[in-house]
């Protein structure tokens, strides 16, 4: 997307302090389409006209959500967006109060999230696609703000970690455990379950026979099922936001090469677990154990997720996973040490950050607009 509002160079880059001819600013264009989603991600969320949703008052969300997540340079960056003459003159809405502490609530814990929290924004004024492009601008944010702090670990140099040469840690691997037993088994377990599940919003979602044309068409370009989905039906109320995020989503967790999908789906699952999102944990226990075809490490994360793996390859994705989700701002290199110890690089290390931190945007999605119901 081109607008003039496009910020240049792009946000995350500058944010992470990565330059054009740098390392990391290559690997990280292993994944165009994911570097330019996000961009447009951004301008979109920002700037794209919402009835009752002003940008003035979605930088100031924005940077309430920065500071309550310790990104200081992001928070700066929006600062300096809203202090533009053209935003700094905009009154606040008599809403903001409200969009602020939902916005500061879901940055640092989702798992709070109900139809209570998103009533109250209702009845501070906000329309059905008012409150769908807020949501959409925190998500992403804790999105951004975990991809800059991964790609700062990743710019600091490696740290010295016991054992971290270990050739037999090195060399093991998910797809080097036999096939457990039962793999079709259906596994209940602190809440979690790898069964299928429906969703309900909490919100009215667009009719399919009433939705526009830009509306029909990003929702076939979302998901095969998109339009018999209570998620994507409620997410199409702004059509633009959607489109990136789900290309971006679909790059991230789809696109071949890099990382091992199993691998990215187990960065999902355990993430989902960690915010609590029933949802999103039953879908990624599903694709993890057709991809990985086995369910003992599900079982495993469903249990604990800070102590789950079967290999010390998997052990080290759920921990990376978990600190990014817990910690991005203290993430450093001892973090991803035991990662390179098993013989990932920048690429396959930026693929895991992605796929972790796409699911502090999904998690926030489907755990705030909606609740899981079961499967009629």
């Amino acid at each position: 997307m081109s607008s003039a509002h496009d910020v240049s160079p792009d946000v995350i880059d500058a944010a992470a302090g990565l330059t054009a001819g740098g390392a990391l600013h290559a690997a990280r264009r292993f994944r165009q389409t994911v570097v330019d989603a996000t961009q447009a991600s951004h301008d979109a969320l920002l700037f794209e006209p919402v009835e009752g949703l002003s940008p003035a008052d979605r930088l100031r969300v924005a940077v309430r959500c920065c500071e309550a997540a310790g990104a200081g340079t992001l928070a700066t960056h929006y600062r300096r967006l809203l202090d533009e003459p053209a935003r700094a003159a905009e009154t606040a809405s008599p809403a903001l109060g409200a969009m602020r502490e939902w916005a500061a609530t879901l940055t640092l814990e989702p798992r709070r999230g109900d139809r209570a929290a998103l009533l109250a924004l209702k009845a501070a004024g906000l329309g059905d696609a008012a409150i769908v492009a807020l949501a959409q601008l925190v998500a992403f944010l804790s999105y951004q703000t975990r991809v800059v702090a991964g790609l700062r670990a990743l710019a600091q140099p490696r740290a010295a970690v016991a054992g971290s040469a270990d050739e037999a840690s090195r060399t093991a691997a998910a797809s080097t455990v036999a096939p457990a037993a039962g793999a079709a088994a259906i596994i209940r377990i602190n809440g979690f379950t790898n069964e299928t599940l429906d969703w309900r919003s909490w919100l009215l979602p667009v009719q399919v026979d009433a939705a526009t044309p830009l509306q029909l068409a990003v929702l076939d370009e979302s998901h095969a099922q998109a339009r018999s989905s209570d998620y994507y039906l409620t997410l199409v109320h702004q059509p633009t936001m959607l489109r990136h995020r789900s290309t971006a989503y679909n790059a991230i967790m789809y696109a071949p090469g890099g990382l091992p999908r199993a691998e990215r789906e187990l960065g999902a699952l355990v993430v989902s677990v960690t915010n609590g999102c029933v949802y999103c944990t039953s879908v990624h226990a599903q694709r993890y154990a057709q991809l990985a075809r086995r369910t003992d490490t599900v079982e495993q994360v469903f249990t604990d997720p800070a102590t789950a793996g079967s290999t010390p390859r998997e052990q080290a994705i759920a921990r990376l996973a978990r600190a990014v989700t817990l910690r991005p701002q203290s993430l450093g290199a001892v973090d991803l040490e035991p990662l390179r110890a098993q013989g990932l690089g920048d690429q396959d290390l930026i693929d895991l950050l992605q796929a972790v931190a796409i699911f502090g945007w999904a998690n926030r999605l489907m755990h705030n607009l909606g609740e899981p119901v079961p499967k009629a």
